[in-house]
């Protein structure tokens, strides 16, 4: 816990959310210029729209974290933390990097689906060496188990490499990936911060202000796209808060959405977009006759309470899903 509630704490999530602030609203006219644009497939102009976003959140988290870990070694006398923080950092940088290689490269030429989890690897290295985390982990059925050594060298990368994957596949809607994110991570740091781990929440706190900043520019209807450097990136935090925290349950119920649509793909062989069929009058319906993504499934749910489905409608239930779950991660730690 925080030894006392010093004002100056309030500064790493300010300036994450400045740093946000600012970077997208330069990056939007500098992606048209360069030509890093793509087409809004949710809308019937399907109009061009500013991508690549994770640039903005990257600067912000920087700032922001960097910050947190200048207060401790000089104001709030914990820097015994700074090792795991820096790691945090190291793990979002590297991660960073990948997404922009996909970015690039997804853009021009395309990444087979194999390579991806191999390219995010090196991304749980920083975490892997400093040992961070706690290798007893509980779980259901089984109780108390601790994996050792195997919790470094195993379940960590896995941890790392599987979330940040994961949180790239649930996409392509205005404001649905930083929504998600947002909800999600809201819930890791209530539960962090009352589980006694105040300095992991604050990595919340700060991904929380970029998340904000971010939603301004990508809510519906999106001036940018957050690209695969964003949703890396933001797996990946998840993945760093619950291995310090040791919140790993809570991070795998928040999970769940992403776990059904890694496997609704599957039934197309992982080639069925998660784009709408977009009406004339904006409205959607599913694409395919048969259900390949939450997006879709969303989209036959929602059809049958309303007469029409928008795209933020979309958005709004799988936030609400997410919230849902929360809420029952969160009854495991009361």
């Amino acid at each position: 816990m925080w030894s006392t509630m010093n004002p100056l704490l309030f500064l790493p999530p300010v300036a994450a959310f400045l740093g946000t602030l600012f970077l997208i609203r330069e990056w939007i006219p500098a992606a048209f210029r360069i030509g890093l644009v793509g087409k809004d497939m949710n809308k019937p102009d399907k109009h061009p729209v500013a991508e690549m976003g994770g640039v903005g959140v990257m600067g912000g988290l920087l700032a922001g974290l960097l910050s947190y870990i200048s207060l401790n070694t000089f104001v709030l006398d914990q820097a015994s933390y700074n090792l795991e923080l820096f790691a945090t950092v190291s793990s979002i940088v590297i991660i960073a990097f990948v997404g922009l290689i996909d970015d690039f490269l997804g853009w021009k030429i395309g990444l087979k689906q194999w390579q991806k989890p191999l390219l995010t690897i090196p991304a749980a290295l920083p975490m892997m060496v400093i040992n961070a985390g706690h290798s007893t982990m509980s779980l259901a059925f089984f109780g108390d188990i601790n994996f050792g050594i195997l919790y470094p060298l195993l379940i960590v990368p896995i941890g790392v490499v599987v979330a940040s994957n994961g949180f790239n596949m649930l996409a392509g809607y205005n404001g649905l990936e930083a929504g998600m994110g947002f909800v999600a991570i809201s819930f890791m740091t209530l539960v962090l911060y009352l589980t006694g781990n105040s300095w992991v929440a604050m990595i919340g706190l700060v991904t929380l202000a970029t998340l904000v900043a971010f939603l301004i520019f990508n809510w519906y209807p999106s001036k940018i796209f957050p690209g695969n450097a964003f949703t890396y990136m933001m797996g990946a935090v998840i993945a760093c808060m619950a291995i310090l925290g040791n919140v790993e349950k809570l991070a795998i119920i928040l999970f769940i959405p992403y776990v059904i649509d890694f496997i609704l793909p599957l039934r197309s062989k992982m080639k069925a977009e998660a784009f709408a069929k977009v009406n004339p009058d904006g409205s959607l319906e599913k694409p395919y006759e048969k259900i390949y993504d939450s997006t879709h499934l969303m989209i036959v749910i929602i059809s049958k309470l309303k007469k029409k489905v928008f795209e933020r409608d979309v958005t709004l239930s799988l936030m609400a899903l997410e919230l849902i779950l929360g809420l029952v991660g969160l009854t495991l730690y009361l």
